[in-house]
């Protein structure tokens, strides 16, 4: 089933791709493997997988014992006492969603000799219990992570509102695009999911975070 799915996923990508002219091959699937075991995992590596991302610290560090081989993503929402930890699996953090945090990251870093990518995560939608920079401070926060050495700005993540339709999800996707187009053309923008990546490529996403769609429910 799993690699069924990712064979619907990729055909879906080639057809939006090509009804937008967009290149597929600027289009990351970071499989999203929050409560998946390790053998669900790999049947999705084994297919081609090669970039995974998770939510916890701790499953992630558990899980990277025995796949370490693929590059590992922080999706969900980092703690300052988690850094250390997640230093050592990740390669890209995309919650990266205040100057406390960069500095705590910044800080570990450089205890391990890392330049740490990260994103930040930017609060497009009004919904409260979203994390992330409002867009009124962002420009300020960008100039004082942009002074830290062992961080790097790869790009911006957003996450959007539960909708009734994909196509809702396309104001939040734009809104960021906009706020990348405007702080750095050449930064990543990871957005859209199981039910709105589609609309998420449109707008020019380069990660799109699946999970579901690939494991199923």
């Amino acid at each position: 089933m799993i690699k069924d799915n990712i064979e619907k996923i990729r055909l879906r990508i080639s057809q939006v791709c090509a009804k937008h002219k967009i290149d597929p091959g600027k289009i990351t699937v970071l499989c999203v493997t929050k409560g998946r075991s390790v053998g669900e995992i790999l049947e999705a590596v084994n297919v081609g997988i090669n970039h995974l991302g998770e939510n916890r610290v701790q499953e992630a560090v558990d899980k990277y014992k025995f796949i370490s081989q693929v590059c590992w993503q922080m999706v969900g929402h980092l703690q300052s006492n988690k850094v250390k930890d997640a230093l050592g699996v990740f390669d890209l953090i995309h919650s990266v969603d205040s100057v406390n945090l960069a500095q705590e990251i910044n800080k570990q870093a450089l205890k391990i000799n890392k330049i740490q990518d990260i994103l930040l995560e930017v609060k497009t939608s009004p919904e409260i219990s979203k994390f992330g920079f409002k867009e009124e401070i962002l420009a300020d926060a960008c100039a004082q992570i942009e002074k830290l050495k062992q961080v790097n700005i790869k790009g911006l993540m957003t996450i959007a509102p539960a909708v009734d339709s994909a196509l809702d999800a396309r104001p939040y996707f734009s809104r960021l695009r906009q706020l990348r187009d405007q702080f750095n053309p050449g930064w990543l923008l990871s957005m859209g999911m199981s039910d709105d990546f589609e609309v998420a490529i449109e707008e020019g996403a380069d990660i799109i975070r699946l999970g579901r769609a690939i494991f199923g429910r």
